[in-house]
């Protein structure tokens, strides 16, 4: 069988890594360098950085993927902190309770979303609405202080979202699900939760990329820096393709895996199905910025003693959270030294990731003065901005016809993998890739 993948980040080199264990060949072609947005950088001066993903956790395709290529002993763990969750309120960073029992003996929140918490036992379950939104879902079951501090932020920090805008079920499905089952959230927590185990968090040594490095050197029929500028349908069901430049390829495909962001694919489909086309050009992917600085540990007041901080929009931040990077991993710095990793921007604060260098750099650092007890006048030893025009593929009303087009497309050969199809976790991602070259390769 021989198959087409186009698009040569993550969830794109895993389709491939797939199809070619199960004896399939695979052809990857990708426009600019393999990786994806999976990308480490070793800078001057000592300091590893993440432009994308900062850490993975270890679902169970994961750990087969780094076993498989070999990787075991490149996993590397944070320091025991990163237990250790942080969100701002009232202009201070408040540790977080850790577990959701430990919600009602904590002072984090007042004595009203306690009761309303308490409450969400009684409250009686609502029909499904597709339509429904995370901030509508928990509004009604827990109560608007909830929403405020404990999922907006996490929203924002994870998600790059907008939990007025995001859909409850397709973000969070198990949540409605829990409650049509049990008629409480929390009664369904605790009697499908019991026991579970939190998933290990980790990083590689030296950083990320070195998963997507090891899938290229895996790959043998990767084509990097090669665009594919259009799909050509065959008599028989089959696929050529045009690359930029290039006349079309003689090579014919079985299938063709789309691991490309919805607005990439978008113009491919549009001349096989206008529909399609439209509704993927229309997913949303906010801007977001990383901003990486570090400074003496000797300017910075705050013990950064866990993961880091998010902010919920009532505070109204600059950055929507804040990794205390050289806590997590110290070999990230240099000693001495400490290392945050800001975002800045999401669909709560477009204009924000979008200011130029000197004004963003200058908002972060005067939030990190009121925050962390930076010193004023302390140099910054790094400072080193990364932009993403596009970041995150939000799952608002706007993903409904994408996913839909996608399931239509199946029939004829076309088939999603990207991040705004599965999920914008690596181990959705990685699930999904593997779904898919099981299903291409069955029979």
């Amino acid at each position: 069988m021989n198959i087409a993948v186009i698009g040569g980040g993550i969830t794109g080199l895993v389709t491939a890594w797939h199809l070619q264990q199960r004896g399939a060949t695979a052809h990857v072609y990708e426009a600019g360098e393999a990786g994806g947005n999976m990308r480490s950088r070793q800078l001057p001066g000592g300091y590893v950085v993440e432009l994308g993903p900062n850490s993975l956790q270890l679902s169970p395709e994961l750990e087969q993927l780094i076993n498989g290529l070999g990787l075991a002993s490149q996993i590397q763990e944070p320091e025991a902190v990163s237990s250790r969750r942080y969100v701002v309120r009232e202009g201070r960073v408040r540790e977080l309770p850790a577990k959701p029992q430990q919600l009602l003996f904590s002072g984090f929140f007042s004595l009203g979303a306690k009761l309303s918490v308490l409450r969400e036992l009684r409250r009686p379950a609502q029909p499904p609405d597709p339509q429904e939104t995370i901030a509508h879902f928990f509004r009604r079951r827990f109560g608007q202080e909830i929403l405020d501090y404990a999922v907006n932020p996490f929203v924002s920090g994870i998600y790059a979202g907008d939990p007025a805008r995001l859909l409850v079920h397709k973000t969070f499905p198990q949540l409605p699900a829990l409650e049509q089952a049990h008629g409480s959230v929390l009664r369904g927590f605790a009697k499908t939760m019991k026991g579970a185990a939190r998933r290990r968090i980790i990083s590689l040594r030296g950083g990320l990329q070195a998963l997507t490095d090891a899938l290229v050197a895996r790959l043998p029929h990767l084509h990097a820096r090669t665009r594919v500028e259009a799909l050509l349908p065959q008599p028989d069901g089959r696929y050529r393709l045009r690359l930029a430049g290039q006349p079309a390829l003689a090579e014919i495909f079985d299938a063709v895996v789309l691991a490309l962001p919805a607005y990439a694919a978008a113009p491919l489909l549009a001349p096989l199905d206008a529909e399609a086309g439209e509704a993927l050009a229309a997913v949303h992917y906010p801007p977001m910025t990383a901003v990486h600085t570090a400074y003496d540990r000797t300017a910075v007041q705050h013990p950064l003693n866990g993961f880091g901080a998010l902010s919920p929009r009532v505070e109204q931040p600059v950055a929507a959270g804040t990794l205390w990077s050289s806590s997590l991993f110290p070999d990230r710095a240099p000693a001495g030294q400490v290392l945050f990793t800001s975002f800045v921007g999401g669909a709560q604060y477009e204009a924000l990731a979008q200011l130029p260098d000197e004004p963003l750099l200058a908002a972060v650092r005067a939030e990190q003065e009121r925050l962390y007890g930076l010193q004023p006048g302390a140099p910054a030893r790094l400072q080193h901005i990364f932009r993403w025009p596009r970041s995150i593929p939000q799952f608002d009303s706007g993903i409904l016809p994408a996913h839909a087009a996608a399931d239509r497309l199946e029939a004829r050969g076309l088939w999603t993998v990207a991040n705004w199809r599965a999920g914008v976790g690596i181990p959705d991602c990685l699930r999904r890739a593997e779904q898919v070259a099981t299903a291409l390769t069955a029979g």
